[in-house]
């Protein structure tokens, strides 16, 4: 046993997909059977690896796809976990594409004790999703949602994109309220991000489609009361919960796992490319399935990069993360993480916040103003230290 602190959470990167969204930057690949089981034998022997510091209390299979995994290699997976002990998290989620859904997987995946499912709807218009390269209809998302709700989940996300290339706000008020009616737990709804090495980018580059910031704006502005008038509360930028008669700072649906992120808490994250932060050090594995599954048939961690951030840069670090959520920074919270005093340390940029109307400071926290949090990623670019 380590004499390191135990990690609760922990993330798992499945990098497979039937195929690559025209939007996507993260690590997928598409993946044959040989591959997919020689990466689910190279998950475990890395699972073994870090057992000894791991009782996770959140846990989060992202991707890529998890659920094109099929029944065998998810039960070889729990199993697994099983035997290393780390079973039985408080919130569980899987990522899944509609198209991937079936009533025994879904079974299979809550008798294991998944608790969670985050669905990557991202429209339910058919023109839109055949533009982002979406394999599943319109239709599959309502079928894919009954299954899950049959097979006992009563804790599902969907996830939508706006200001994607050729969408009305016509469309995005539809997706919304389909969205809606479908009564999940939660939504996570995000801009397109243009990203280097997508088609998306290479069509802006090329003059198609060039974005739009005003119709972006006035889309998030139709979210943010779409979501209110429904009973999702808004915690951070572009994620949304119920409340369940709770009074506590997040609404009760929100993702746990998710608010570790932005608080600054510990986590292993396993698999291609997938990062971690555990005793002060920021880690990231290899992004290549192949290599990262000869690593460790060699018994060897296949890390790609590991730093160790000096404190003021990994507290600039975790005040950009936490201004995300809508209830901010409390200082004394965050003095208690980082040992810096916020509202000393950042001044200057605080009070410029304050003076664009994009940040809000009283004697308990500091905290982005509805405004502000439309542009939380350059405001928390500028609370970053080097």
């Amino acid at each position: 046993m380590s004499n390191d602190p135990v990690i609760t959470s922990l993330y798992v990167h499945v990098p497979f997909c039937a195929k690559k969204c025209a939007y996507c930057a993260f690590y997928s690949e598409a993946g044959g059977g040989a591959l997919v089981n020689r990466y689910v034998r190279a998950l475990i022997r890395e699972m073994e690896l870090v057992a000894a510091d791991l009782k996770p209390q959140t846990v989060f299979f992202g991707g890529g796809t998890p659920s094109l995994l099929n029944l065998r290699q998810w039960e070889a997976v729990f199993k697994a976990m099983e035997r290393l002990n780390l079973l039985g998290a408080a919130e569980w989620t899987v990522e899944c594409n509609p198209a991937t859904v079936s009533a025994d997987k879904a079974r299979l995946l809550r008798d294991w004790g998944v608790n969670r499912v985050s669905m990557g709807a991202q429209s339910f218009d058919a023109g839109l999703l055949e533009r982002l390269g979406r394999i599943h209809s319109r239709e599959m998302i309502f079928k894919s949602f009954d299954l899950l709700r049959a097979g006992g989940f009563d804790n599902l996300n969907l996830d939508l994109m706006f200001a994607i290339p050729g969408q009305t706000m016509a469309m995005w008020r539809s997706t919304l309220a389909e969205a809606i009616a479908l009564g999940s737990e939660h939504l996570a709804c995000y801009e397109v991000i243009y990203e280097e090495d997508t088609p998306l980018f290479a069509q802006l580059r090329a003059g198609k489609n060039p974005p739009d910031e005003d119709l972006a704006c006035a889309m998030y502005d139709e979210l943010l009361a779409a979501a209110d008038a429904a009973g999702l509360q808004q915690y951070e930028v572009a994620n949304f919960a119920r409340r369940a008669g709770g009074t506590g700072e997040l609404p009760d649906r929100a993702c746990r796992h998710n608010v570790n992120y932005w608080r600054g808490g510990w986590f292993h994250g396993l698999g291609p490319s997938a990062a971690g932060y555990a005793a002060g050090r920021r880690a990231t594995n290899i992004a290549n399935t192949a290599i990262y599954c000869e690593q460790l048939e060699r018994g060897v961690r296949p890390v790609a990069s590991s730093e160790e951030l000096p404190p003021l840069a990994r507290a600039g670090e975790l005040a950009a993360f936490g201004l995300r959520m809508t209830a901010g920074w409390p200082l004394a919270q965050f003095q208690q993480r980082t040992g810096f005093d916020l509202k000393q340390e950042w001044a200057a940029e605080i009070e410029r916040m304050i003076a664009l109307g994009y940040g809000r400071l009283d004697p308990e926290r500091f905290q982005l103003t509805r405004q502000g949090l439309r542009f939380a990623d350059w405001a928390g670019a500028e609370f970053l230290r080097s």
